[in-house]
This record gives structure tokens, sequence and C-alpha cells, in this order.
């Protein structure tokens, strides 16, 4: 079965804002990394809008270093879907869907390929998280005290147990950490 991977920078005081991130080539490294990882990207249209304004096009920047023009190529050639009820057009390899269907998700688990990958983006993690959809969370964390922002986790109603797998300490200072949810053969 595939596992849906939930991905995203985030400060230490809960922010995530894409302008206070370290984005450095050791990053981008470690992102080309997951993306060859997985088949599909899900976005919210935020996300989505900027991530599609700017990487298309960035192969072609000359000024970009070896490891970010790597990154560019590898998030260019995955399929991705985002979820959305405004957007009209899409480019990027990328299909609309209107809304998050529970089973939709469960199904494309079940389907031949690679790991499914939740891009970056407060409410639509939180959307895919209120629906027990996400097996896989690895957040970076970034050495910033921001202060103030979007907090990647509000709204959220119930307590998720997680059980740490994995972490990676970056040369920046950022910190990866890796969980999957608890679930009941983890409890004994």
């Amino acid at each position: 079965m595939r596992k849906l991977i939930f991905s995203t920078n985030v400060t230490l005081d809960g922010f995530i804002d894409h302008t206070a991130v370290i984005a450095d080539d050791e990053l981008h490294e470690k992102a080309s990394e997951l993306l060859r990882s997985v088949d599909v990207i899900l976005y919210g249209r935020i996300a989505y809008q900027l991530l599609a304004e700017y990487w298309p096009t960035a192969p072609s920047d000359e000024s970009l270093s070896p490891s970010v023009k790597e990154f560019a190529i590898t998030i260019n050639q995955v399929d991705k879907i985002v979820y959305s009820k405004t957007i009209e057009n899409v480019s990027w390899n990328t299909k609309i869907v209107r809304e998050v269907d529970p089973k939709e998700i469960r199904a494309m688990k079940f389907l031949p390929g690679k790991d499914i990958l939740l891009g970056p983006g407060a409410r639509i993690a939180q959307t895919f998280m209120s629906l027990d959809l996400i097996d896989e969370y690895r957040l970076l964390i970034q050495p910033i005290i921001l202060g103030k922002g979007k907090p990647l986790f509000t709204d959220n109603d119930k307590q998720k147990d997680l059980l740490l797998i994995g972490q990676n300490t970056l040369h920046s200072g950022v910190v990866e950490l890796i969980y999957r949810p608890i679930n009941n053969s983890d409890k004994r």
C-alpha cells in the first residue's frame, strides 16, 4: 500500500511561511529525495498557485545552484492534483479536483505506484488530518521563532498520537522529524 506523506517546513513556534525558511542547497536536496519517492503531489489552491508561478520555468534559470535546478526538474516531472473550487485552468502536469473525497484518497493508496505527497499548506493539511488520511508526517523544523503568521496546527478537535520513526539534522540547523500515526499494534 502506498503511503500518503505530509511534508512541510514549519518554524519552531509552529508557523508556516515560505519567506521565512532556510531554503539552502541541502534542504533542496532533501526535498528532491522525497520527490523521487512519490508519483503524485496533492496541493491546496494557495500552495499550488504559489509554486506553479515559479517552478515550471526554473530549470532554465542559469543563476540557480545545481541542487535547486535538480529540485525544479524533479518537481516538474511529478503529476499533481490541486483541490480547488475556484481554479478553472491548470498546467504543470496537474488535474483539478473540486473537493477532498476520503474514499478516493483511500482508494488511491491501493493503486500501484510510488507514495503520495501532500504538499505544503495549512488548510489542506488540516483537512487531511481531520479525515485521518495522513500516513507519515515529515516536519522540517526551521530554527526560527517567527512570532506570528499562519499556524500549521489549528482547528484540531481530537488528539493524534504519533510515533517518531526518523530524524535528520541539516547543517543549517533545520531538523527533519518523521512521524507516523500510532496504531493499535504500537500500543502493546
